[in-house]
């Protein structure tokens, strides 16, 4: 029974603390600490992107109001501005980026048979990156342009559940392609991305660990037909190829040959060419799993509207790390909770529930019982007529 319990402990126990544990011990987390352990830091810092917090005076304040909860959702003393800062600058991040993992991995065992509207059984990864613009004077470790500094967000998508499989950080200069080098490929799955990946050399590497890749040609590549297989073009398939590449160097990064389809898209007539090393799938479902890939972009474009990681709550390159784990492991929480609970709602209305009302003492089940009602009314319009005759 969860009487008694705030919404938010209810949710802060679907998180595996007992491997949490080992994980705060194998990088010293908790060593010679006083006050605030890493159980309690993560606790801020999913407070923080439940209920919007943008900075450590809000953080603090909020949790302080609500005095009397506190020992309740896991916190033996008031949370300290002060005290959460030192313990985002001084502990290191690889705590929660190792959370986040192990939260993930649970995440896609739940989300593993679902649907993503295209009948197959491999799994269907889209890679891409985005980029979270910073202050160069304040953030000078992450160079970007000359007057301005980033960080890159790498992100491997499931598209299972649009659950993240691989994270990876870096400074705005690294560029997209230089992930591939650090990406551990699963044989049988498919890898779905845009140009910026086109490196034959990286994409052989992928083919010779028994994965398939689906990526968009770019203009002027240099490569000869081999021979054409027989298409119907009233679906939009212009012709399906076996091409090999030509010129010395780049023949040599990739050997073998590839497959080239030419898709015209009948809604808006733009002619796209596509390259894949798998042979045995129908061209049409090669440009299927190719406007798969939209799902990373909308997926950066969720993250970025609804967590809170585009204003930081430290400058230095282990806060903003720790930062950006932590809405990760956030997100892929309350997708545990929302698979474990059967909840048929989306994400963004589960967020919207736990924003005002993590204080309450209620059962989830019974929190999130409106969220069908919400999603409805999201759907319906809200502008009123200028005009009404």
């Amino acid at each position: 029974m969860n009487i008694g319990k705030t919404l938010f402990s209810q949710v802060m126990e679907f998180i595996p603390w007992t491997s949490f544990a080992r994980i705060v011990y194998r990088y010293g987390g908790d060593s010679r600490v006083r006050s605030l352990a890493c159980t309690e830091q993560f606790r801020a810092m999913a407070f923080a992107q439940l209920t919007y917090r943008e900075s450590l005076r809000d953080i603090e304040t909020c949790l302080l109001a609500n005095q009397a909860k506190l020992y309740s959702m896991g916190f033996h003393s008031p949370v300290k501005r002060s005290t959460l800062a030192d313990a985002n600058e001084g502990r290191d991040w690889r705590i929660w980026a190792d959370l986040a993992m192990l939260l993930i991995r649970r995440a896609r065992k739940l989300y593993c048979n679902d649907s993503f509207g295209i009948d197959l059984d491999n799994t269907v990864y889209a890679l891409d990156a985005t980029t979270i613009d910073l202050c160069l004077s304040l953030f000078p470790w992450a160079p970007f342009r000359t007057t301005k500094a980033a960080v890159k967000l790498h992100t491997l998508l499931d598209l299972r559940g649009n659950i993240p499989a691989f994270v990876h950080i870096s400074d705005g200069k690294t560029h997209e392609v230089n992930v591939l080098d650090i990406l551990a490929f699963e044989a049988g799955a498919f890898y779905v991305m845009d140009r910026g990946y086109l490196d034959f050399s990286r994409l052989f590497a992928l083919h010779q660990a028994g994965a398939f890749f689906v990526t968009r040609a770019k203009r002027g590549m240099d490569a000869r037909r081999v021979c054409s297989m027989p298409v119907d073009r009233s679906t939009g398939i212009i012709c399906d190829q076996r091409i090999s590449l030509n010129g010395y160097y780049i023949s040599k990064d990739y050997p073998e040959q590839l497959r080239r389809i030419r898709f015209k898209n009948p809604e808006s007539g733009k002619t796209l060419v596509f390259l894949t090393n798998n042979t045995v799938l129908p061209a049409l479902t090669i440009a299927a799993l190719y406007k798969s890939r939209w799902q990373v972009e909308l997926f950066f474009k969720w993250i970025k509207q609804h967590l809170r990681i585009k204003r930081f709550i430290g400058n230095s390159e282990n806060a903003v790390k720790t930062q950006i784990w932590c809405a990760v492991s956030t997100y892929v929480l309350i997708a545990i909770v929302k698979k474990e609970l059967k909840i048929d709602a989306s994400l963004y209305s589960l967020l919207q529930i736990l924003s005002v009302s993590v204080f309450e003492k209620t059962q989830l089940s019974q929190a999130f019982a409106g969220s069908r009602l919400l999603q409805d009314q999201i759907n319906f319009a809200n502008q009123l007529n200028l005009f009404d005759f």
